[in-house]
């Protein structure tokens, strides 16, 4: 214990250490062979077995045995996220997509019926609208997830989970984690959530009541645009057999420098944050004051339906860093703006230190899911990045003109 009964922070011990130091300790180690300060980079796929192996078990996870089993990469960034995230365990796999389909793959069953928010991300959507549905007979019914009667009405006797974004990608929808959760528990369900819109310290789903919390770690956890990655985060006994059965049998693991670039990417998601909120609030401002805008949709905004839920979910640590919007006009005034654009990147993905831009249009299978301006005119999606705030403003204030 510390002066005044507080106890004292230690880096073995990730639970007595601030975010921004377990983001820099939790996970780490002096390397063994060479008394390298920071876990080295290991490309093996095999590990020395002990003199006497007839004991071992071929599928053993705690220790680097084979590299689909696990890495000594992987295993150190497993550490550094349940640290961040406050869960018991951590399975890291090689996409965000793997790791969402790797808990629903383990935890569904033939017959069995899931609860999906109707706005959530396409390959999710893809997953319980046709391929759960055809190849392993389970049904899911898709509702809006940020109100709470239709969640409770969609909820049958078979439901097994219920699946939500804390902001929903693409429209920024905010779901009442803590509200959906006492359902789901209530219907003898599990929830899990996908927080790839809101890594901790913004919001922590496994302290409100969710079951498993997904990353797609190619965002904002690594944070660099430069390696692919997923992970559920959650009670051992729930991530045991996901670890088990699509990781090890399915073999959806992450590569080990994919692993040790989002361990490093990781040190600084807290600095980064900062800055990612920061612009974002002053960008979505800006755009929801420009006559040429049609819409802005961004929990930061008064506009916003569920702002007062997202002001007591994130309790002011920010917003999250995506936004949505569009100009007042059809498909080509959207694509000529974005061809504009000097300093802000047209690409798919988010989270990363550069800001980028897609444009969709209003058609689709999740459209019709969607709110009406998103119907309308379809949506520019904007991830901010890193760079100046007032560079951001001035290149889109350019290309608006």
């Amino acid at each position: 214990m510390s002066q005044g009964g507080a106890m004292r922070p230690d880096r073995d011990r990730p639970e007595t250490l601030g975010f921004a130091t377990q983001a820099v300790h939790a996970g780490n180690s002096v390397d063994p062979g060479t008394r390298a300060i920071r876990t080295p980079l290991v490309m093996a796929n095999s590990y020395a077995l002990p003199e006497d192996p007839s004991q071992l078990s071929w599928s053993a996870h705690d220790v680097p045995l084979y590299t689909r089993n696990s890495g000594a990469n992987q295993i150190a960034l497993q550490r550094k996220l349940a640290a961040l995230e406050h869960g018991a365990d951590a399975v890291v796999l090689a996409s965000g997509v793997a790791a969402l389909h790797a808990v629903f793959f383990t935890l569904l069953r033939t017959g069995d019926h899931a609860v999906v928010s109707d706005v959530t991300y396409e390959a999710v959507w893809r997953l319980f609208a046709d391929i759960l549905p055809a190849r392993y007979g389970v049904e899911a019914t898709f509702v809006d997830t940020s109100d709470p009667d239709a969640v409770r009405a969609a909820v049958r006797p078979n439901t097994k989970l219920v699946h939500t974004e804390v902001i929903a990608n693409p429209t920024t929808r905010v779901c009442d984690i803590p509200e959906i959760a006492a359902i789901a528990h209530g219907a003898g369900a599990l929830l899990s959530v996908d927080s790839t819109f809101t890594p901790p310290p913004l919001y922590r789903p496994l302290d409100h009541g969710a079951d498993l919390v997904v990353h797609s770690l190619t965002k904002f956890v690594n944070g660099h645009g430069d390696a692919m990655g997923g992970v559920v985060i959650g009670a051992q006994e729930l991530l045991d057999p996901i670890r088990a059965d699509a990781m090890i049998d399915v073999g959806g693991v992450v590569s080990p420098f994919n692993a040790w670039l989002i361990s490093r990417g990781a040190i600084t998601l807290p600095l980064r944050l900062r800055q990612h909120f920061a612009s974002a609030q002053r960008v979505a401002e800006f755009l929801a004051a420009h006559p040429a805008v049609a819409y802005v949709a961004y929990p930061g905004l008064p506009t916003h339906p569920q702002h007062a839920l997202a002001r007591r979910l994130f309790d002011d640590r920010g917003h999250g860093a995506v936004l949505a919007f569009a100009l007042d006009g059809d498909t080509d005034l959207q694509n000529r703006f974005v061809a504009r654009l000097r300093v802000i990147t047209s690409a798919v993905s988010l989270g990363h230190d550069e800001s980028l831009i897609v444009h969709v249009g209003p058609d689709g299978p999740r459209a019709s899911r969607w709110p009406a301006p998103f119907r309308r005119y379809g949506h520019l999606r904007l991830s901010v990045g890193l760079e100046e705030t007032d560079d951001l403003l001035a290149d889109l204030d350019a290309a608006l003109a």
